[in-house]
């Protein structure tokens, strides 16, 4: 399958003996920008997919059709790796089915399917899980969907800092036993809380996001954490950058002026020129 190759590699990953960062992507030029610093995978963020496909908080506004076609966009443009969020499956059960059949033709290596209750319920202010029962029906519907066998699927659970931490390890071993590949938590807050997931769980472990003290890759490598996030700071870093150029341009500053622009070397690796311009020489008879 021609997505296969970059499943196994996140496969690797997961079965390796190291953690890993992740590069966080949301376009193509993000993409490959994280492809050609060599990350070894993207993560693609639901509160990034949300802020670059519709300018709007990640409050689940974003449908599934926007999140696959986004995917699909990066998968053409890179062959990196790539991670997805995909929040609660858009639904229920049979929805997220769904979900896993989209990602999976949009070229996503791997998916996370969350028992975090979204959209919030009418009048609650914090964040509710859905039940157990249900979380777990959502995690074999995610492997009913699933065609090709080497796509990740990665159950989630934000229990940890929604419930409990006793909570999370006992909604992990349920999803665990339905057969995804591993267990993504949110809402770890000490090494004493990852021990006790690590003591009750077997599979490979992805944390996102967590406090300094779990940040030292060699502990989490042998606490069988194999991928770790470290937020989404490249689109907060393009918003400010977008916004400064044009705040100058604005104010009158000459275009030759601006400060903090790539360079001509950086924006034509980004747009692969040397290789469109091969093909154009190959394909359209024009001179290299």
């Amino acid at each position: 399958m021609a997505f296969r190759s970059r499943r196994e590699k996140l496969r690797s990953i997961l079965s390796g003996g190291t953690c890993i960062h992740p590069g966080s992507v949301y376009d193509a030029i993000s993409i490959r920008i994280a492809e050609d610093l060599g990350f070894p995978l993207g993560m693609f963020g639901g509160s990034v997919a949300s802020l670059a496909v519709l300018g709007d908080p990640d409050v689940t506004l974003i449908t599934l059709t926007e999140l696959a076609e986004q995917m699909r966009r990066m998968s053409r443009a890179s062959a990196l790796p790539v991670l997805v969020d995909a929040d609660h499956g858009y639904g229920n059960a049979l929805n997220v089915r769904r979900t896993v059949q989209e990602l999976e033709a949009a070229g996503a290596a791997g998916l996370t399917i969350e028992d975090t209750l979204l959209p919030p319920a009418f009048g609650e202010t914090k964040a509710q899980l859905v039940s157990l029962e249900e979380g777990v029906g959502k995690m074999k519907a995610a492997l009913d969907g699933r065609s090709d066998p080497t796509l990740v699927i990665m159950g989630r659970t934000g229990a940890a800092s929604i419930s409990s931490i006793d909570d999370a390890i006992r909604r992990a071993k349920a999803y665990e036993a339905t057969g995804v590949d591993a267990l993504f938590f949110t809402g770890i807050k000490s090494r004493a809380e990852l021990e006790a997931v690590v003591s009750a769980t077997r599979l490979p472990i992805v944390l996102g996001g967590a406090p300094d003290e779990l940040n030292a890759i060699d502990y989490l490598a042998s606490r069988r954490v194999r991928i770790a996030l470290q937020g989404h700071a490249p689109i907060a870093a393009a918003t400010q950058a977008v916004y400064e150029v044009q705040k100058a341009l604005r104010e009158g500053t000459a275009p030759k002026a601006l400060k903090g622009l790539p360079s001509a070397e950086l924006t034509h690796r980004v747009m692969r020129e040397a290789e469109v311009k091969a093909r154009s020489a190959d394909l359209l008879g024009l001179k290299k």
